[in-house]
């Protein structure tokens, strides 16, 4: 059989089918989900560490770059949603960190680029990087009516499902985390039990708002999470008992973990000399 592909030069594509060989159902079905796709969010926790060379510079040129690297976040927050939190007296290893969401991966590398260039970035390095997206929960089903009552009518609901809607709390908690592969292979049924459980147990702090986002195959975790609380002190109480959850039995990991204190992008960066 003669290849098809023999003749055609390095680097181009041959003329390929516009669609996989299916019937016509399937692929409306794949067209939906793909239209359903663009709803969904493009979430990354980017963790900065400044090098100490940095505050030695003069107050003078720390603060031109502080203003640089301002205005690249403002610019782009009005196409993006990016929050900043100081790390400052909570980690040892990172300085603050950049929670963002976009509905198009091209504009958090737009933003990692531009950061890039300016004269502060120059001296960060990133010492930690979560790459995610948000995607509906196949365990909250029976929960939606509860979470209409609490937070909303039936739109907030949708949102929830597919976007990041930060409450603005003073404080965020983000750690990445996984489950061990014996999670996978539990009937569904049993799961879901253990979810209701998981999840009944966060219901007994609703000012502490979880945020979860899916990292499947995008990076090294399965989940990163992000609570968000007034009260560090909840969110700890809070922790403890879903530790105490059957579900946490099935935990591989989930470290490393960050408290991060809610400032403006300017504030943040003062923080750190």
């Amino acid at each position: 059989m003669t290849d098809t592909k023999e003749n055609v030069p390095r680097g181009v594509r041959p003329n390929l089918p516009k669609r996989p060989a299916m019937d016509g159902d399937a692929w409306e079905q794949i067209q939906a989900e793909q239209e359903k796709m663009k709803e969904r969010e493009f979430v990354r926790f980017s963790v900065f560490k400044v090098d100490p060379a940095w505050r030695r510079l003069s107050p003078e040129e720390r603060a031109t770059h502080k203003d640089e690297f301002e205005s690249v976040v403002a610019g782009l927050v009005r196409e993006m949603m990016i929050y900043s939190y100081a790390l400052v007296g909570t980690r040892g290893d990172a300085d603050f960190l950049l929670w963002q969401a976009a509905r198009d991966m091209g504009q958090l590398h737009d933003l990692a680029s531009a950061l890039n260039q300016t004269g502060l970035g120059g001296y960060l390095s990133l010492a930690h990087s979560y790459f995610a997206m948000t995607k509906r929960s196949i365990y909250l089903n029976r929960y939606e009516q509860e979470y209409v009552q609490t937070y909303g009518g039936a739109e907030v609901l949708d949102s929830a499902r597919v976007a990041i809607n930060p409450q603005g709390s003073e404080y965020l908690f983000v750690y990445p985390m996984a489950k061990i592969r014996d999670w996978y292979k539990l009937p569904h049924e049993d799961r879901q039990r253990m979810m209701d459980e998981h999840i009944r147990v966060g219901h007994q702090w609703p000012d502490v708002k979880l945020n979860t986002t899916y990292s499947y195959g995008l990076d090294d975790q399965e989940f990163v999470v992000a609570f968000e609380s007034d009260h560090p002190g909840r969110f700890l109480d809070l922790l403890m008992a879903l530790r105490l959850t059957e579900a946490s039995a099935y935990t591989l990991f989930d470290v490393p973990a960050f408290t991060g204190l809610a400032r403006s992008m300017r504030d943040t960066l003062d923080s750190v000399g």
